[in-house]
């Protein structure tokens, strides 16, 4: 019999390598060899009262596990003891344990211990190193070492998330500045439902005028982002060589950009295609002429004119920038709007109007966005914006938020 002080175990001796893998699991118990007899066995689990099984080893060979609970229950029968107690104790043994090499990773032991037909998380596992006994695993070890090891891979990721929205902010951050040096009285919303979202706006000083975009990009969360620094780019670079003038052009631009960066054409079967874009609204706010030119792929143009007048939504075409269904060569229209001064501007994606809440749990909807831009068209555009999240997060109560949250408002000079 060859007991926990005759094996050297633990983790001590280990690499860093090692630590992450099943021989970080071992613990020093005794074992008993196969020429030990039943009462040898009966001693020890009655002097380690918190043994589960017990190692059977010739010498560094492993030749199989005796559970407590089969042991017992098999000793306890008439008779059982007076007949066995002085024979081998393999009579009791399983001999076919899950035995698991010392380098496996701690993810590939969980499987096979998850798949083991031999219940081997709550009996424990036999560990080896080149067939050599090292120790015993137990389940509870092992779940403990798999938490761990789950909370630090999400402690990383949540730090590079946690980065990737400063990043996103800072570009946002810009766009920011050059719509309130030209437009003071202006503001911009953007809630993002997780640490990272899908929408973005882009703001653009040009000659006579601000290019101004708002725009829903598919999902939220991290895919959602990489879609936003996909499309923004390219919008960048569509500004950059074409200019603002004309944004149907540029959703055309962006269409044709995404799908190939999507590999949403080409000779690829439908279910290898990302069925990916974005719902956006493109302006360009001609400050000499007094005149916005607008297009929009499925988001409207919320318009609030100076005076008296009603708030009225401009709809646009209903087809998204990007996705498999919309052709490569699809035109979006321009539309135009002569401006007056103090016309109110809005712009928001449908995270807003598609939330739902209130008494009736229905969505927040196009017409009580109208009806709060009437109640609050006096105020300055900041306390207006304010006023709406407000109200929107009231009317959301306790229901969980559906998606991104963006808004541009904006009046005009």
């Amino acid at each position: 019999m060859t007991t926990s002080s005759q094996i050297a175990l633990g983790t001590q001796g280990y690499g860093l390598a090692e630590m992450q893998c099943a021989a970080n699991l071992c613990r020093p118990v005794p074992t008993v060899a196969s020429t030990d007899t039943n009462a040898t066995v009966r001693d020890l689990f009655d002097q380690h009262r918190e043994l589960i099984s017990l190692p059977v080893v010739d010498g560094t060979l492993v030749r199989g596990l005796i559970k407590r609970h089969t042991f017992q229950s098999e000793m306890a029968k008439p008779f059982r003891q007076e007949l066995h107690e002085h024979k081998s104790c393999v009579a009791f043994m399983d001999g076919q344990p899950l035995v698991i090499e010392a380098g496996t990773s701690i993810e590939r032991t969980a499987k096979l211990v998850a798949e083991s037909q031999t219940n081997a998380l709550a009996d424990g596992f036999l560990v080896v190193r080149d067939n050599e006994f090292l120790g015993i695993g137990f389940g509870l070890d092992l779940m403990g070492k798999v938490a761990d090891l789950q909370e630090a891979r999400n402690r990383q990721i949540m730090q590079s998330i946690d980065y990737a929205s400063v990043i996103q902010r800072a570009m946002l951050q810009t766009s920011q500045e050059v719509l309130k040096a030209e437009l003071p009285d202006s503001a911009i919303i953007w809630q993002p439902r997780d640490t990272v979202g899908g929408d973005f706006f882009q703001c653009a000083k040009f000659d006579h005028g601000v290019f101004i975009a708002m725009a829903d990009c598919t999902g939220h969360g991290v895919p959602g982002a990489f879609m936003t620094l996909i499309s923004s780019s390219w919008l960048a670079q569509a500004l950059e060589r074409d200019g603002p003038a004309d944004p149907a052009q540029l959703l055309g631009t962006l269409n044709h950009k995404i799908k190939q960066s999507l590999g949403q054409i080409g000779s690829r079967a439908v279910g290898e295609q990302s069925d990916d874009g974005l719902d956006a609204l493109f302006m360009w706010v001609n400050f000499r002429d007094r005149v916005v030119t607008y297009a929009g792929a499925h988001m409207p143009l919320h318009v609030l004119p100076a005076g008296a007048g009603m708030a009225s939504t401009l709809e646009t075409d209903r087809v998204g920038v990007g996705y498999v269904a919309t052709p490569i060569d699809y035109r979006w229209e321009n539309r135009t709007l002569t401006l007056q001064q103090s016309d109110l501007l809005y712009a928001a994606t449908d995270g807003l109007t598609d939330q739902i809440g209130g008494p009736r749990n229905i969505s927040f909807g196009k017409r009580r966005l109208r009806q709060l831009l009437l109640d609050c068209r006096e105020m300055p555009v900041p306390a207006q914006a304010a006023a709406i999240m407000q109200a929107h997060v009231e009317y959301q109560g306790q229901h969980r938020r559906r998606d991104d949250v963006s808004l541009i408002c904006v009046r005009v000079p």
